[in-house]
């Protein structure tokens, strides 16, 4: 079986996922500092403030720093990867 990057000549590429959970009354915050992150994409939220997220490796970010950057943001109360994958 071929792999993505045999197929497509792409580079190695990381992609993980991970809940993300808001300071109480923060929702609106986190989100949009989520949205600012480099191949972060929200897939999902709760009214209680928890994110369902993708992060994908950018131009300007591997998926693993902007995994971490998660952590550093002040209107998170917890971040949890669920996931991980690289080609």
């Amino acid at each position: 079986m071929l792999t993505r990057r045999e197929v497509l000549g792409a580079q190695p590429a990381a992609i993980a996922s991970a809940i993300v959970r808001a300071l109480p009354g923060r929702i609106e915050s986190l989100r949009a500092q989520l949205a600012r992150l480099p191949g972060v994409e929200i897939h999902a939220e709760t009214p209680d403030g928890r994110f369902i997220v993708t992060v994908e490796d950018s131009a300007h970010a591997n998926a693993g720093d902007t995994l971490l950057a998660l952590h550093r943001i002040d209107d998170v109360l917890a971040a949890a990867l669920v996931s991980h994958y690289e080609t």
